[in-house]
C-alpha cells in the first residue's frame, strides 16, 4: 500500500530516514525554490521519478493544502499498535518519557503536539482509537519530520493502557487548569507519561480518573488557555529540564 507526504520538510525527514520507501515525487512545473531544487538534486540521485505537474493537479491531490510544490508516494509505514507498548518500556535503558494525547482531534494540533515530542526525546506518543486525528499528510506536514521519528501508537482502550503503565511503574500526569499543583510545584523525574487533553473540553472523565496527579501551567495573563500544543511543549520541556538536573 502507498500514502502521499508533502512539503519540503516532511519529504526531507523521510529521505534522511528511509530511502527506500519512495515510489515517486510529483512536483510543481517551474518551481525554482532553492531549497526544493536541493532536494530534488537528491531524489535524481537516489534514482527516484520524478513527474512535472500543474499547480491545480497537486492542490486537488492535498485538498487545497499548502504542498510547497513537492508531494511524495511512498510505501505506507509501520502503524503501531498497543501490543507494541510493552516491548518498547523494556526495551528502554532510559526511564521512559511518554506522551498520552485525550481526545485531539484535529491533525494540525496532533502534528504540531508530535513535533514538540520529538524536540523533547519522548519514546513514544500514544492516542486512543476513537476520538483522535489520523496520522494523516497534513499531521505529517505539520510535524516537519517527527512523524518519521516518534512512535505514534494507537490503543483501544485508553484506561487500559494507562492501568498497563502503572504496573510497570509509570507515573500518570494529568493536565487540568484545575489542578492544585502546576508543574513547577511538581517532581516530573522517573518513568513518567504526560496526559493532555482536547482543548476546550480536557482530559476525559475516566482518564482523569486514572492520573497518579494532576498539574496545571500558571497562567497570570488574561487568556485563560493555551493552544494544546503549545501546552505540551511547555509541560514537555519542564519535565526535560528537571530530569536533565538528576
Amino acid at each position: 500500500m502507498s500514502e502521499i507526504i508533502y512539503g519540503i520538510h516532511a519529504i526531507q525527514a523521510l529521505l534522511e530516514r528511509d530511502q527506500q520507501c519512495f515510489l515517486d515525487i510529483y512536483l510543481l512545473k517551474g518551481r525554482k525554490d532553492r531549497r526544493l531544487q536541493l532536494l530534488i538534486k537528491q531524489l535524481e540521485q537516489l534514482g527516484i521519478v520524478i513527474k512535472i505537474t500543474s499547480r491545480q493537479w497537486l492542490d486537488k491531490k492535498v485538498k487545497g493544502a499548502v504542498h510547497q510544490g513537492i508531494i511524495a508516494r511512498v510505501q505506507s509505514r509501520k502503524q503501531y499498535q498497543e501490543n507494541d507498548l510493552l516491548p518498547l518500556l523494556i526495551t528502554r535503558q532510559a526511564a521512559p518519557l511518554l506522551l498520552v494525547l485525550d481526545g485531539i482531534t484535529d491533525p494540525h494540533n496532533l502534528g504540531a503536539c508530535l513535533r514538540c515530542a520529538d524536540a523533547a526525546g519522548v519514546h513514544a506518543v500514544i492516542v486512543p482509537n476513537d476520538r483522535s486525528a489520523q496520522l494523516n499528510a497534513t499531521t505529517k506536514k505539520v510535524a516537519s519530520g517527527a512523524a518519521e521519528t516518534v512512535p505514534l501508537i494507537r490503543v483501544t482502550n485508553l484506561v487500559r493502557t494507562l492501568r498497563l503503565l502503572k504496573h510497570h511503574q509509570v507515573l500518570i500526569v494529568g493536565t487540568t487548569i484545575e489542578a492544585d499543583q502546576n508543574i513547577y510545584q511538581s517532581n516530573l523525574n522517573g518513568p513518567l507519561a504526560l496526559v493532555i487533553g482536547a482543548e476546550g473540553k480536557g482530559m476525559r472523565r475516566l482518564t482523569r480518573e486514572h492520573c497518579d496527579k494532576l498539574i496545571s501551567i500558571p497562567m497570570v495573563g488574561t487568556v485563560s488557555s493555551l493552544n494544546v500544543s503549545v501546552a505540551t511543549g511547555v509541560c514537555l520541556f519542564e519535565a526535560i529540564r528537571q530530569r536533565s538536573q538528576q
